[in-house]
This record gives structure tokens, sequence and C-alpha cells, in this order.
């Protein structure tokens, strides 16, 4: 699929500073460009590139001032900002090459189950009875469906994918590869004796609207009521959110992230890789947490948190400080000692 400078600046707004019948059929990094590529210059790190870059086309912003002679093969697309108009075109690019609609061989289709217009489901997939799938969804080879699932319009659902029964996916969502919704959540009670039995799990989870999943995440199902993830939140590969967990609109979390159960997200948190979350708190909105960080207690004010336990991280910065010169501080401390040592005796 090709397409010319011209088409680009007119989907972005732009302004085609040399060639506008120069065309496209890929893109590359700046660093790696190739004929026929499409690139983008945002940060100013990488603009020493623009000036030996292969590419045909490049993204620029419309402030970008020239420091010395551009390839002569280079067309440039002048935009207000470089960096998202990239991304909206990279989502153009993503409508268009996606799957047509068809239903492949293969697949099994519970005629209980209510599918929508212009659908995608690959083989081997498997879509239980009660099953209701909104027009323009895309799913992918081998995914299962469980009883009374609701998955909206415009989804897409990656190969491997497995949703439980009784969930509910809003409109404009992606689970990618091997995400797993409504697995049962980790309830035991131990007995006198230390014998775990086991606490039906018998609630759902409900995704709204906007909400991009990564792959191999798992969503836990409520003990009762929801687990709840709400719009616009994005999450990474391989985090984990517990049982009766509310992530807040527009929340991100990098991968690795833990959540236990009946956690409260506000909105618009940022949270980094590898950090742990404790069960049954509350986190203010628009709270920042440091990737590996442990948040064991409540977040009653926006801030960002870095360490474990989590604490403001210019107070994390100072103690950390102390933390690196703890040994020659103990040296110290051991020397002033023997000196007071040696006065007390005499």
């Amino acid at each position: 699929m090709e397409f010319t400078a011209e088409q680009i600046a007119g989907i972005l707004n732009g302004v085609v500073e040399g060639n506008p019948t120069a065309s496209v059929s890929g893109l590359s990094k700046i660093e790696e460009g190739v004929p026929g590529s499409l690139s983008f210059l945002a940060n100013p790190k990488y603009e020493e590139y623009i000036y030996q870059t292969k590419s045909t086309i490049c993204i620029v912003n419309k402030t970008f001032e020239k420091n010395k002679e551009l390839p002569g093969t280079l067309t440039l697309v002048r935009v207000d900002d470089a960096h998202a108009c990239f991304a909206k075109l990279l989502e153009v690019y993503s409508q268009m090459t996606k799957k047509q609609a068809k239903i492949e061989e293969q697949v099994h289709i519970d005629e209980k189950a209510i599918l929508g217009e212009n659908l995608f489901i690959g083989a081997f997939s498997y879509i239980s009875a009660g099953v209701k799938v909104g027009k323009d969804t895309t799913i992918y080879p081998q995914v299962f469906i469980g009883e009374n699932v609701t998955i909206g319009e415009n989804c897409t659902i990656h190969p491997g994918a497995k949703i439980y029964n009784d969930c509910k996916i809003g409109d404009n969502c992606t689970l990618h590869a091997g995400v797993v919704i409504g697995a049962d959540g980790f309830g035991f009670v131990p007995d006198e004796k230390g014998v775990f039995s086991k606490v039906p799990q018998i609630g759902n989870v409900v995704i709204e609207d906007n909400v991009e999943i990564g792959s191999n995440s798992t969503i836990d199902r409520a003990t009762l009521g929801s687990t709840f993830i709400r719009k616009g939140v994005k999450i990474d590969n391989l985090v984990h959110i517990a049982h009766n967990v509310d992530v807040g609109e527009n929340s991100a979390m990098a991968a690795q992230v833990g959540i236990a159960g009946s956690t409260k997200i506000g909105r618009s948190v940022m949270i980094g890789g590898q950090a742990g979350i404790s069960g049954h708190i509350t986190i203010a909105d628009q709270t920042r947490i440091v990737a590996q960080s442990g948040i064991p207690g409540n977040v009653r004010k926006a801030e960002t948190l870095m360490g474990s336990p989590g604490i403001p991280m210019e107070d994390f910065k100072k103690s950390y400080f102390g933390f690196r010169k703890l040994p020659y501080i103990l040296t110290k401390l051991q020397e002033l000692e023997q000196k007071l040592k040696s006065l007390t005796k005499e």
C-alpha cells in the first residue's frame, strides 16, 4: 500500500516541502531509513540523522530549521506536532490493513450467540452461548469467549486470548495475545488446621471503552460484584490485576505491575514497571509511582512515589544518598567509638 507526500499531508493537515508525488510503502526509524520509507523527526537528539537518512519522506515540525543541506531524495511534510501526527498516521494505516470481514472454517459459534455485522473470526476460536459481539470487531484465531460475554464494537481480540463467562468489554478495546479476562480471583480461607478452602468467585470483569491490554496480562473476576477497568486505561504486558480492583479512567501501567485485591486506583494514575500495590487501599488521582516501588497503604494526594515502601521521590533520593554513604558512616562511627573509649580510660 503506497502513500504520496501529498496524501500524507492531506491526512495530517501538513505542508509538503519537496516532491508532492514522492511515494512510500513502508515505515522506518529516521536513523534506519531506506528508499521508499516514511520516517519522522520530533526529538532534537535525532536531528543529525535527517541529514543522512535514506528515507523518501520525513514528517517534521513546522518549526524545524535546517542547519545544512538535506538529501536530495528527501521530501518533508511539515506539521504542528510531528510525534502526534506520526501516531495518527500509524492508526490510519492500522485501520486500512485491518482484517476483512470473514468467519474462517473450524470456528465454533453457539446458536445462541448474537454477532454484529462486519466481523472477522479466526480459525479455532470458540464463541459460547449468550455471547454478544458488536460490529466491526476482529477476533483472531484460537480465542475463547465464555458464556454471556459482551464485546462492543470495533474491538480487536488477538490470538489466544481467553475471556471467561459473564465479562463485559466496551467499544474500541484491544486485547493482545494471551490475555486472560475473568479468571478466578485468589480467594482461599484457611481452617483451624491451616488447610485452605476455595472461596467461589462469582463476580465478573467490566472493561469500559478505549482500553488496551498487553500480552499475557490477566485481570481476575470479582468475588462479588465486578473488577473494573475504566475508560481509556492502558495496560502493558504481563500485568496482574486482582479481584475487585477498580482502575480509574485514563490510567496507565507498565509491564509486570501487580495490584492486589479490592484496591481502587484513581484517574490518570501512572505506574512504572514491576511496581507492587497492596490490597484494600486507595490511590489518589494523578499519582505517579516509579518502577519497582511498593505501595503498602493509602495514597491520599497526588504525588510521585519511589521506593519500597513508596515515599515522595525527592525524599527517596535524599535517603538513597545517605544509604550509599552508610558504609563510610559506619566506619567513622566505629572510629569515634574507639576514640571515646580511649578518652574514657584516660
